[in-house]
């Protein structure tokens, strides 16, 4: 990731706005934002196999529950972030 291109990129839009990106409020954004990508996007290009772990039980037959999975991602139409957790349930069948 080329955090320098993104504040780059940032420093324009701001000034595209009518923004004065070296007014005190504004400053640092765009190398805050520049930090906030690093983590939003951190997941492209990993395996999700490398991160995914399956139960394979045979004799579970209950209910499987995995509560609060952190998740972020960024809106492709708008780029807005959005932050959240996920809540998964299954029931195992058989294979």
């Amino acid at each position: 990731m080329d955090k320098k291109k993104i504040e780059h990129a940032i420093t324009a839009l701001l000034k595209a706005v009518g923004e004065n990106p070296n007014r005190e409020g504004l400053r640092d954004t765009p190398a805050r934002y520049a930090r906030m990508c690093e983590e939003i996007f951190a997941g492209v290009g990993v395996d999700p196999r490398s991160v995914i772990k399956v139960l394979t039980s045979a004799e579970h037959d209950e209910i499987v529950l995995v509560k609060d999975i952190p998740f972020h991602s960024l809106c492709e139409h708008h780029l807005v972030p959005f932050v959240g957790k996920a809540h998964v349930a299954y029931t195992p069948g058989g294979s």
